[in-house]
């Protein structure tokens, strides 16, 4: 009996070991297996609300040109912004007949720098072309952006140089761009075209939130991108209206003012705040010592001078303005002592 238990064991303990062999042959066989490729070179990403009327002309085009470019290793993405109308179900009719053609639906508006970033993390393409989906930009001008960012650029905007647009919009842009060019210090025409075309490196490394797609030719020249624009073909709109108001350029100068804090002057606030500060103070200095001459002089009573009150407050101001340049540099310090990940890498050899 004890030799047939110990048989028995034996014959188990085999049996265990050839279904522990065929798990680790399969496993081997499964990790072996190679990865599905991803054959998808240009990826489309196109914010829109409410453009039920645009999207099937649109997408028409779109599929007719990229065929061109890159048969069918293309993906468009639709990125609807909580849209009121029939937008995202044209969509999904267009996408039960070709699966290129993707959408992704918000509950609500969340604006064009919240549908750009999610856009921006689903793209699978080599190449990645942002536009508007309201047919004023023209799908035909991809091939030239590509083409310039063949040449080694790894941005590439587009400039409306003949617009279809009211002066209400082309006024204040035409200011809105030139504020931006001298403070962001480089030099394009059209911060604002929603026609652009990116390297996938460059789309993965920007942080877009708030209203920051306007700046991302600034953000991604900071970054150490490469970045030029193109003359590009702007058409009139052929259905509905703009979507934007002319607050949209109030809040564009404030997030110029964010942008500038962080990513120009975010390892040096003492430069902004102390720039500031600085010509403040000298201003009130010297206002101060102007009156402070009159007064030796016997020509003026400082009691009875508003300018006085004036010109302490804007010493008191300009002072704080270069503390809180100099906090700034203080937490500047203990952040990069904590935190060596602030730099972009393009590549290390070892």
């Amino acid at each position: 009996m004890p030799e047939l238990e110990n048989k028995q064991e034996t014959k188990s303990k085999n049996i265990k070991n050839i279904v522990k062999s065929n798990k680790v042959e399969q496993e081997v066989i499964h990790n072996s297996k190679p990865k599905p490729r991803n054959d998808i070179l240009i990826s489309v990403v196109i914010p829109l609300l409410n453009e039920e009327e645009s999207i099937p002309e649109l997408t028409t085009l779109l599929v007719k040109e990229l065929n061109i470019l890159c048969g069918n290793r293309y993906e468009v993405i639709y990125i609807d912004d909580g849209s009121t109308d029939n937008s995202f179900y044209v969509i999904n009719s267009i996408y039960e007949k070709n699966r290129r053609i993707k959408c992704i639906r918000f509950r609500r508006n969340y604006g064009k720098s919240a549908a750009l970033s999610v856009g921006f993390g689903r793209v699978r393409g080599k190449y990645v072309i942002t536009m508007d989906a309201d047919l004023q930009d023209d799908p035909s001008e991809i091939k030239n952006l590509i083409s310039k960012l063949e040449e080694g650029y790894d941005l590439v905007s587009g400039w409306k140089k003949v617009r279809y647009d009211p002066i209400s919009k082309t006024l204040p842009s035409k200011l809105f761009n030139w504020v931006t060019s001298k403070a962001a210090g480089i030099k394009l025409h059209d911060f604002n075209c929603g026609l652009k075309g990116y390297r996938a490196e460059v789309v993965k490394s920007l942080n877009v939130y708030g209203e920051m797609h306007r700046y991302l030719p600034a953000l991604a020249n900071w970054m150490g991108f490469k970045v030029t624009e193109i003359v590009v073909l702007h058409h009139p709109r052929k259905f509905g209206k703009s979507k934007f108001g002319m607050s949209r350029f109030i809040n564009g100068f404030l997030d110029l003012l964010t942008v500038l804090l962080t990513t120009k002057y975010f390892k040096r606030p003492l430069h902004f705040f102390g720039t500031i500060g600085g010509l403040t103070t000298f201003a009130g200095l010297t206002i101060a010592t102007y009156l402070s001459i009159e007064w030796m002089l016997g020509l003026t009573y400082l009691s009875n001078r508003p300018l006085t009150l004036f010109a302490i407050g804007m010493i008191i101001v300009g002072v704080q303005f270069i503390s809180m340049g100099l906090l700034g540099e203080m937490i500047t310090k203990i952040t990069n002592e904590n935190n060596k990940k602030l730099y972009g890498i393009k590549e290390i050899l070892k």
